[in-house]
């Protein structure tokens, strides 16, 4: 038992480990030459080896490995061209204004050439002196490369930044690459006029993967290599069973689940270190119960846990509030809530029947639960009665929960049902 354990536990070890390592994880980019990858490596490999400028716009939604791109390709240049480089990271949403971005390319500027940095330099200072370092980083053949992270917050405001550094890049003494990186199709055509016309319109997009290539991918990435640290038998029963887990028809519904709510990539690799955990530790293999435990435990839902642990009365007024707002209340407070209320039991003639402090009681405890909440702070000195509130769970989700709870009262749910098709 104990050695099954051990062996299980130098599995996981080892899936992590592919898990997290980029590499591994956009392995095909590299073999094709069609690839993001390959292109982006050749503009910037051309520009190191040719001394010229270039800049280029990464776009795509979040989480479809744009960033991961960049880190490889600046990752091989880095070893194929150890003192030639020199990487410049901004990003958008924490260099709020072009001159905190600027202060901090004139910092790991002064970092990477080993220069004093000065805090009390002013803006002009700092863009002499990034003007300055681009020429003599050029005139020494070695090619800065500015990294912009969510490149369409620099191109808001007057974009003095972007035409500054761009500015500098036309000079035949300077030897630079910037690479924009957006998640909004169209960041290039927020740019300027004055900006636009010294950017080079190179655009590479980068789009989700099929669920078949990500079907790939995951059987690639749970397949345990040959030269792993395990035995050879153990390695050879593992891939099988993951070989006849991904041939399991039950498989294709847990990915077509898993693909509907998202399909980038960082998504899969969560998914895929959840179903490591779940692997079975007595026998040391993956069963369809671990995709089936992982999928679970991703689409768990904390305000679901919390709808179900409410009583009738806080369910009620959860009901009544979605009615206010299914009847475009825009304003309503703990008062219109109680009015609903007692229109509700004239209605139906329920015996579930409370005094209003309980019933502020059970209102205090959804705010505190943070189911519902106050619209805005502007009413803090008004008795929480008067206080505008709002609901924070969606009418599915209040839907469902009524479906889960057992002791729910009928009426409730034909109350919520009947709104949902009105």
């Amino acid at each position: 038992m104990a050695a099954a354990t051990s062996v299980a536990s130098r599995a996981q070890a080892v899936l992590r480990g592919r898990l997290c390592d980029q590499a591994v994880v956009h392995a095909a980019l590299r073999s094709s030459p069609d690839t993001n990858y390959s292109k982006l490596k050749y503009l910037v490999a051309s520009s190191v080896s040719e001394a010229c400028n270039n800049s280029v716009l990464l776009l795509g939604p979040r989480g479809c490995g744009k960033a991961a791109v960049v880190d490889m390709v600046l990752d091989d240049l880095r070893k194929e061209h150890p003192d030639a480089i020199s990487v410049i990271r901004l990003n958008g949403m924490l260099h709020t204004d072009d001159n905190c971005a600027m202060k901090e390319i004139v910092r790991q500027l002064c970092l990477e050439h080993q220069l004093s940095f000065s805090k009390m330099a002013s803006s002009d200072d700092n863009t002499e002196f990034m003007i300055d370092m681009l020429r003599e980083c050029g005139l020494a053949h070695k090619t800065i490369i500015f990294v912009l992270e969510e490149f369409d917050l620099f191109a808001q405001g007057k974009q003095r930044l972007l035409y500054s550094l761009l500015d500098a890049m036309q000079s035949l003494t300077s030897q630079a690459v910037v690479i924009g990186v957006s998640c909004r199709l169209d960041a290039d055509q927020l740019l300027e006029k004055r900006v636009r016309s010294r950017f080079s319109h190179r655009k590479l997009l980068f789009v989700p993967s099929s669920v078949d290539s990500l079907r790939r991918l995951m059987e690639q990435l749970l397949t345990l290599p040959e030269d792993s640290p395990l035995l050879t038998k153990y390695i050879m029963e593992y891939n099988a069973r993951v070989t006849s887990i991904f041939n399991d028809k039950k498989f294709k519904g847990v990915l077509n689940s898993l693909t509907d709510a998202d399909a980038t990539t960082s998504h899969i690799l969560r998914f895929l270190f959840r179903v490591v955990s779940y692997m079975d530790m007595d026998s040391g293999l993956l069963s369809m119960q671990s995709f089936m435990n992982a999928l679970s435990s991703m689409q768990r839902q904390p305000k679901m846990d919390s709808l179900q642990d409410l009583s009738i009365l806080e369910l009620y007024i959860l009901v009544c509030m979605n009615r206010l707002e299914d009847k475009e209340h825009s304003s309503y407070n703990f008062i219109n809530i109680m009015k609903e209320y007692k229109s509700v039991q004239d209605a139906y003639k329920t015996s579930d029947k409370y005094s209003h402090t309980v019933c502020f009681r059970a209102f205090e405890h959804l705010l505190d639960r943070e189911l519902i909440s106050f619209v805005d702070n502007k009413g803090r000195n008004q008795t929480l009665e008067y206080r505008p509130v709002k609901l924070l769970v969606s009418s599915r989700e209040l839907a469902q929960s009524l479906k889960l709870n057992t002791t729910c009262p009928a009426v409730l749910q034909k109350l919520l049902d009947r709104e949902r098709i009105m």
